[in-house]
């Protein structure tokens, strides 16, 4: 099954030293590409304003609600792509990864139009302050012009991960961060364009790792090899890819709702405690990626194992993951948790900004390993292809729990520390729900003679 020196065996031999071999890339991945974004942060914090960074942390909720649901179906892309990849159809692996390319080239396509007439209006509903409304909006309408190689970049690498390569796509990040970060200092510092300067950046960066990506898929021998001349959309493809996509795209984008209307929340605070949640998201950020990159192992290695009908290793594939996800996510947290007011002070010197992000960061980054695990189960289950049931609990319990506490307990106690108390009670109620229906997928997915206890 192994082809070339990136991909990895999935299905055989030990597990944990692989899950490490593919996570690890894609974990250096999510942190090099947030550190990149925390440059943008702190270029337009230090030399523009505290306002300019409101202005910007303001719009991540935003933009992860508008892109989330295109991003969610390149996970069923990668589901798809690994299962056909594991058991050697290399005529449906083809088909799928020409289906996806051009599906993600389409949505992105639309997502610009999107960001261009709706940007405004969608802030405004966010109750987004006067002060900083201006510069979000030219911001987001920047941004989201760099949608279609966003897209093509993010669908582009779930394919190579598919097939266990995580490396490449690591590769292409560290090349178009640094150009991001290069052309930061130059389009702000030097020519002082604020957050015009800062988007343009990404939109630049995000193309050229698109084209990076792109080229890799062409120049690739076997069944996930790309020729544009073959691009189409397969009914037959792109209904399996939606049929897990979509659901996790929907459960990605109701998710960063809640986080919209707990940012409308902070919002009420003014823009120092905007500034703080900003730093204090940014932080949080690379525990998200960090055991995000397990879920994703998690999930690639359930749909190739699935696809080869090897469900005992599924089983242990989860197990593993579950101990490498904890144990990632504490030791983070907790160096999160220690060290958060000295690196709150790399994004600003504004004390008022720094207690903030100390609030935000107190109950979320100890308990982050909840994080960890909710996302795990729903990853398990997306790779045998079962993704509806697994969004409906986590809509439920996470969405659920946060309207509940901002509409009816944060009234009553309207502090930061309490607004971000609903994170862990979250996560744990999403918790439970996702292992009872854990338990009744592995009963409809599993041979009788192949299920064991967990």
């Amino acid at each position: 099954m192994k082809n070339n020196k990136y991909e990895i065996d999935m299905c055989n031999g030990s597990i944990m030293d692989k899950l490490i071999s593919f996570s690890l890339p894609l974990m250096l991945s999510g942190i090099l590409q947030l550190m990149f974004n925390a440059v943008d942060i702190v270029i337009v914090g230090r030399f523009t304003g505290s306002q300019a960074l409101a202005a910007v942390g303001s719009t991540s909720a935003l933009i992860n609600v508008f892109v989330n649901l295109f991003i969610g179906v390149s996970l069923g892309s990668n589901v798809l792509a690994a299962r056909y990849y594991a058991s050697g159809r290399a005529k449906e692996m083809s088909e799928t990864v020409h289906t996806s390319i051009l599906f993600a080239l389409i949505s992105g396509i639309v997502m610009a139009f999107v960001g261009l007439f709706f940007s405004r209006p969608a802030l405004e509903l966010m109750g987004t302050p006067a002060d900083v409304i201006g510069q979000s909006t030219l911001y987001m309408r920047i941004y989201f012009l760099g949608m279609p190689f966003f897209m093509l970049y993010n669908y582009g690498a779930s394919i190579l991960r598919a097939v266990g390569d995580t490396k490449r796509p690591l590769l292409f990040l560290i090349i178009s961060g640094f150009l991001n970060a290069g052309l930061n200092m130059f389009l702000v510092i030097v020519f002082h364009m604020g957050v015009a300067g800062v988007a343009i950046a990404t939109v630049i960066s995000q193309m050229v790792s698109c084209v990076l990506v792109l080229r890799c898929l062409c120049r690739s021998e076997g069944s996930y090899q790309l020729r544009f001349s073959r691009l189409t959309l397969k009914w037959n493809y792109l209904r399996q890819i939606f049929q897990v996509g979509i659901p996790a795209g929907i459960q990605s984008t109701v998710i960063n709702f809640s986080n919209v209307l707990l940012q409308s929340s902070v919002n009420s605070f003014g823009s120092i405690a905007m500034a703080g949640y900003t730093a204090a998201n940014n932080i949080l950020g690379f525990l998200y990626v960090s055991v995000n990159s397990i879920t994703q192992a998690c999930m690639s290695f359930t749909s190739q194992n699935y696809g080869v009908g090897n469900y005992r290793r599924m089983d242990k594939v989860l197990a593993n993951c579950i101990l490498l996800s904890v144990g990632v996510s504490l030791l983070l947290g907790f160096s999160a948790f220690f060290f958060g007011p000295e690196i709150l002070r790399i994004y600003t010197s504004d004390p008022e900004v720094i207690q903030c992000g100390t609030e935000v960061l107190a109950f979320t980054t100890t308990t982050y390993f909840l994080c960890g695990l909710m996302d795990l189960f729903p990853g398990l289950m997306r790779g045998v292809g079962h993704s509806a049931v697994p969004m409906l609990m986590s809509i439920i319990g996470t969405v659920g729990t946060r309207i509940v506490w901002i509409f009816m307990l944060f009234p009553h106690n309207r502090t930061l520390s309490f607004l971000f108390i609903s994170y862990p009670a979250s996560w744990i109620i999403t918790i439970i729900l996702q292992i009872i229906c854990l338990y009744f997928v592995r009963k409809k997915v599993y041979p009788a003679s192949e299920r064991q206890k967990l």
